[in-house]
């Protein structure tokens, strides 16, 4: 996987925190939320390049076993 590109981004502070509760509420950190709503910002105004990778994954794995979304029990 290539190396992810890191950048400073200045923000209001009430524009900051508004990102970071709905975040919490979508079980992200806000750097995630971000690249998020960027994603869907490009996809939306057909933008997304092509050669884009998904999101990685991060954080503890799925649990697998009955009751779980990718059981089949």
């Amino acid at each position: 996987m290539p190396e992810r590109k890191k950048v400073l981004l200045r923000l209001d502070p009430a524009v900051h925190d508004a990102l970071a509760r709905w975040a919490g509420q979508e079980l992200r950190s806000t750097n995630a939320q971000i690249e998020f709503l960027l994603r869907r910002a490009l996809d939306d105004a057909g933008r997304m390049p092509k050669e884009a990778g998904d999101i990685p994954r991060r954080g503890r794995p799925r649990k697998e076993g009955p009751g779980s979304p990718d059981s089949d029990g």
